[in-house]
């Protein structure tokens, strides 16, 4: 359990619907929030830094934080593992510092299990025709990885109802506010 005064939202939804644009905003006017970073065994597409985006491991390496205990959560999607370190996390809710964690479905219900206090939004695109054109207009993926995100997002849609919060991505603005709100509301 999280100390008293501390705050952990775990934020969700299909790839595509604007989960790093709404946590990029977050940072930029809420630097009070702390994101968590996550590692990954993918290779950094153009203009990512490892530490800022992502923790950037090898398969090895991340074996042996799968094996130590080391991830609050971790998946395999299209052929790479993502996972939370869990020391960070721990830290900043020991210190009181509203904490958030940028997950797919499979992570948060992992978190859910092991943090029941966390509240978890799913962020919804405002269609599903907008999700499949923000996906494939992003050009930093080959089709087949594409056609893997979007059956992903039929199942991570079909989930929504396990979410504490439901919010729709149609204004990365309304939405960064109102999540900010829910650290404050859930406090």
């Amino acid at each position: 359990m999280a100390p008293e005064g501390s705050r952990l939202v775990v934020l969700s939804g299909p790839s595509g619907v604007g989960k790093s644009t709404v946590v990029r905003r977050l940072r930029a006017e809420h630097p009070d929030v702390w994101v968590s970073v996550s590692a990954t065994t993918r290779y950094p597409r153009p203009g990512e830094t490892d530490g800022v985006q992502y923790l950037f491991v090898d398969d090895a390496r991340f074996d042996r934080m799968v094996t130590a205990g080391e991830l609050l959560e971790w998946a395999q999607f299209a052929g790479h593992r993502y996972g939370t370190p869990r020391g960070p996390v721990v830290e900043h809710l020991r210190s009181g510092v509203p904490t958030l964690l940028e997950i797919d479905l499979q992570g948060a219900r992992q978190v859910r299990a092991a943090m029941p206090e966390a509240h978890l939004v799913f962020l919804a695109p405002p269609s599903w025709e907008e999700l499949v054109r923000r996906l494939t207009g992003r050009g930093t993926e080959p089709p087949d990885v594409i056609a893997q995100r979007l059956a992903a997002a039929r199942v991570e849609l079909a989930a929504e109802p396990e979410f504490d919060t439901v919010l729709v991505n149609s204004s990365v603005t309304e939405v960064t506010d109102r999540l900010v709100a829910l650290f404050a509301s859930t406090a």
